[in-house]
């Protein structure tokens, strides 16, 4: 079983308060990626509540984004109606209960030898998609996990690319479809 994680595809990063002309030129490489992958998609969804500009991140970064409810935080229109399950919620930029999810799936298809990979696209390389991939690896340090970069955009250009070598010094595959 291949698997697919679309990471916060959402508007605030497309054209919202986040967004970039980056972000935007890959949702039709993602839209496609969806309706092409032979496997089970997942969705995370980045998730703040109102008191965001409190908390660590965003004191870090205080722009307030994905506020739970606000058509920032939901999943871009051409990605939504492909969704077939329910986003998961991440509070933060990697995630454990999706590697817990991951881990589960590997462990339900050890008979047919685990999950064959783990293809991550979405937004931001240089932050979520790095930060999930990173994660996965370490869960799952022998299932192949693969970053579609046609299918990723980072804060710029130049810290998409250093998340891609990043990656890719950690054995993550970094590919073009």
């Amino acid at each position: 079983m291949k698997v697919l994680v679309v990471v916060d595809m959402q508007n605030d990063f497309i054209d919202g308060v986040l967004g970039t002309k980056e972000a935007a030129a890959i949702v039709p490489n993602v839209v496609e990626k969806i309706r092409n992958f032979d496997g089970r998609i997942l969705y995370t969804r980045d998730t703040h509540e109102e008191n965001y500009l409190e908390t660590q991140e965003g004191k870090k970064l205080p722009a307030a984004h994905c506020i739970r409810g606000t058509k920032g935080w939901e999943l871009h229109p051409k990605i939504e109606a492909l969704c077939k399950e329910e986003p998961i919620d991440k509070p933060t930029f990697g995630s454990t209960k999706l590697a817990g999810i991951l881990e589960n799936m590997n462990e339900e298809y050890e008979s047919e030898g685990g999950l064959e990979s783990i293809t991550f696209v979405g937004l931001c390389t240089d932050i979520c998609v790095i930060s999930n991939a990173m994660i996965a690896k370490a869960f799952l340090p022998e299932v192949p996990i693969i970053v579609d970069a046609s299918c990723c955009a980072g804060v710029t250009p130049e810290s998409h690319k250093n998340a891609l070598e990043a990656m890719k010094m950690c054995q993550i595959a970094c590919e073009e479809s």
